[in-house]
Order: structure tokens, then sequence, then C-alpha cells
């Protein structure tokens, strides 16, 4: 497949981007959470940061998650591709699993 150094690879299977914890300050926080896929989780590490440059994610994803996600027949690059946009994006729902999470993610 040939990228256009501007042009982002789709992904064009619907999923959902849930937040379950975020942690961090004014440069860079840590967030934990897991896509909905076809009524399946799989779940993400990443660090969110942003300053000269604009904003950024380094995701982490374990081997078992893109192996799942590839028995599914998903291409697993655009699909961190994709999560990572919707990340900076704020297209994601906030469901902290802790009191403290609450706090943080209302913060």
């Amino acid at each position: 497949m040939e990228m256009l150094p501007d042009k982002i690879p789709e992904f064009h299977h619907p999923y959902t981007v849930v937040i379950t914890s975020s942690r961090g300050g004014n440069i860079a926080s840590k967030l934990r959470g897991y896509r909905l896929i076809d009524g399946k989780k799989f779940y993400f590490n990443a660090l969110a940061f942003g300053r000269i440059g604009g904003h950024n994610i380094s995701l982490s994803l374990s081997k078992k998650t893109l192996a799942e996600v590839t028995k599914m027949g998903l291409d697993g690059e655009k699909l961190s591709l994709s999560l990572q946009r919707k990340l900076i994006e704020g297209d994601v729902i906030l469901k902290p699993n802790r009191q403290t999470d609450v706090d943080t993610l209302a913060a």
C-alpha cells in the first residue's frame, strides 16, 4: 500500500473508544481504556502529549490484541492510526472505573 505523506489510511470498521483512566499534568497524560469492536473489548495504554509541534499520542497495543484484531480480518496498523486520531480529536467516551479516575477526568 502506497502512503502519501499527508494522507492517513482510513479504517472503515465502526468502533467505540472508552477511556477508563487518565493521569498526568499540563504537558502529558497517561491514558488507559479500550476499543469496543463488534462487542469485544481490546485494551490499550497511551501517552498523550503536546506542546511544540502539536498534540500527539504514543500508543501501546499488546501482540495479543493485534493478533486478535488481525484474526477478525481487520488491519491492525490502520486501526492503531485511527485510534490515535480519535484520541487526539477527543472522539471518546469517558467512563472511569474508580472514584479517583472520576476526579481526574473531570479536572
